[in-house]
């Protein structure tokens, strides 16, 4: 189960959840610094936008999208307090009724991709699907930023 599916089934009230935490694979998909002759290949978390607006389950689709606005952006990620992506809020949903909860309008479980993925490999998949962004998170699911085309 992903980290995201972990977190999810917490918020729901399940108390016995667990995950397994892979080891060796995990340095590159969180992003940390490489060496040798790959290090500078270029990946998504070099180029990743951090300052995505946020928003926690429980609160009013209408404040979330006044900050939405102000900060300048078209959606919001839904993250706990760890700051675990759940989901998303975009487009219509931004626009239901202010005093919906974003719990009953966001978008579950985005697509997300690791800092350390090969633009040369996101990119193209990015276009042939017509995907103008996707959700950069480490392996435990918590969010860096959004990769934009």
């Amino acid at each position: 189960m992903s980290a995201r599916a972990a977190w999810r089934l917490e918020t729901l009230g399940f108390t016995r959840v667990y995950r397994y935490q892979p080891g060796k694979a995990d340095w590159l998909a969180n992003g940390l610094p490489t060496e040798g002759t790959q290090a500078n290949v270029p990946r998504a978390g070099q180029v990743t936008r951090a300052g995505v607006p946020t928003c926690h389950l429980g609160e009013r689709v209408g404040d979330v999208r006044s900050q939405v606005q102000v900060a300048g952006w078209d959606m919001c990620l839904v993250v706990t307090d760890d700051n675990v992506v759940l989901g998303r809020l975009r487009g219509k949903a931004l626009q239901d009724d202010p005093a919906a909860l974003v719990d009953d309008v966001m978008e579950e479980g985005p697509t997300t991709i690791r800092p350390g993925t090969l633009l040369a490999d996101i990119v193209p998949r990015m276009q042939q699907r017509h995907v103008a962004s996707i959700v950069v998170t480490t392996p435990d699911g918590r969010l860096v930023g959004v990769l934009f085309r």
